[in-house]
Formats: structure tokens, C-alpha cells, sequence
């Protein structure tokens, strides 16, 4: 997003993107599909396409973008580890975790809102 937001107004491949990052450009295509579907990114398919920010960087705040690729689950998880049910602490560690990753998300996100993609791209 930020590269998106340093070269307003071109269209971006996912392979150009990667290169930046150094990772695989079908990580990139997934990410880059829930950013869309968030409204933040929008593309074209083709030779000259790729992809570019819907809105101006000043109007996307760090929040948009963490809960567009964070998705549904929290940034911790749980343990695939079924807890014994039957011990006082096993029963309710879970519950207890996700209060707790509920927290944690909450205080991310209200940290990044008060920042823009713009803010962030000008210490570049």
C-alpha cells in the first residue's frame, strides 16, 4: 500500500509489488484481493494493468488497511490444543485468551487510526 500510495495514479503488478517486498506475487494477489474487496485498492486485468488506490492515501487510515488483510481471525490464535474441560483452568483459558485477543486487536486498531497511509508513505 505503501508503494500504491508513493506512485499515486499508476497501475502497480502484483510481480512489481513482490519484487519490493521479496516474496511471492500470489501472496501478493491475495492480499491485494482483500484490500479490494475492502474498497482500498481497485485493478485491471490486462498488459498495462495491475493495481492502484481507490481513494487518495490521506483518506485510507493504517486501521483500513490492518482490519482489510487481517481478516475475521484475531492477530493471535489459538492453540489447535483442545484444553481439558474438566480443569479449572483448561475450561476456561479460552474464553479468557479471546477476551484477551479481543483486546489486543482493539488496541492495534485504534493505534493505527491515527495514522494515514500518507502520513506513513512521507517518512519514505
Amino acid at each position: 500500500m505503501t508503494l500504491l500510495a508513493y506512485a499515486t495514479g499508476e497501475w502497480h503488478s502484483s510481480s512489481k509489488i513482490a519484487g519490493s517486498l521479496n516474496i511471492n506475487p500470489v501472496l501478493v494477489r491475495k492480499e491485494l484481493k482483500a484490500l479490494k474487496a475492502h474498497g482500498l485498492t481497485d485493478s485491471k486485468e490486462g498488459k498495462n494493468g495491475g493495481v492502484m488506490l481507490a481513494k487518495a492515501a490521506s483518506k485510507i487510515t493504517l486501521a483500513d488497511i490492518f482490519e482489510a488483510v487481517k481478516g475475521s481471525d484475531h492477530l493471535l490464535n489459538l492453540s489447535s490444543n483442545i484444553p481439558n474441560v474438566s480443569c479449572a483452568i483448561g475450561g476456561q483459558i479460552n474464553e479468557k485468551l479471546m477476551l484477551m485477543f479481543d483486546d489486543i486487536d482493539n488496541a492495534i486498531v485504534e493505534t493505527l487510526k491515527n495514522q494515514t497511509l500518507e502520513e506513513f508513505k512521507n517518512q519514505f
